[in-house]
């Protein structure tokens, strides 16, 4: 069984038992909290495929956050302009927060 589903705008595809890297979900969200995300797109069950039009009713990913604060890799951003002198560097570190799927609810 696994679910599409949006969390902070973007889609992840949800199976029980598997972590995901999602985008900073704040302070307020502690290690070891459960979180429920009720944003399916699509869930598949035992073959069988529901397709929200938006979103599938009473369908939710129920997740326990492993890690509340992770920094992805380093991307640096370097602007140059030949012959002007002109030169920029600047890195950038993304904050994730990990979570592993308990159960997807279809």
């Amino acid at each position: 069984m696994y679910a599409i589903v949006e969390i902070q705008g973007q889609q992840f595809k949800a199976e029980a038992g598997k972590f995901l890297y999602v985008h900073f979900l704040g302070e307020q969200v502690k290690e070891g909290e459960t979180v429920e995300f009720d944003r399916v797109l699509l869930a598949e069950a035992d073959g069988a495929v529901k397709v929200g039009a938006p979103t599938v009713e009473g369908a939710k990913v129920v997740c326990e956050v492993a890690q509340s604060l992770v920094k992805g890799e380093k991307v640096i951003v370097f602007k140059k302009k030949r012959r002007k002198g002109y030169r920029r560097k600047n890195g950038h570190r993304q904050y994730f927060t990990k979570v592993v799927i308990k159960e997807v609810v279809a």
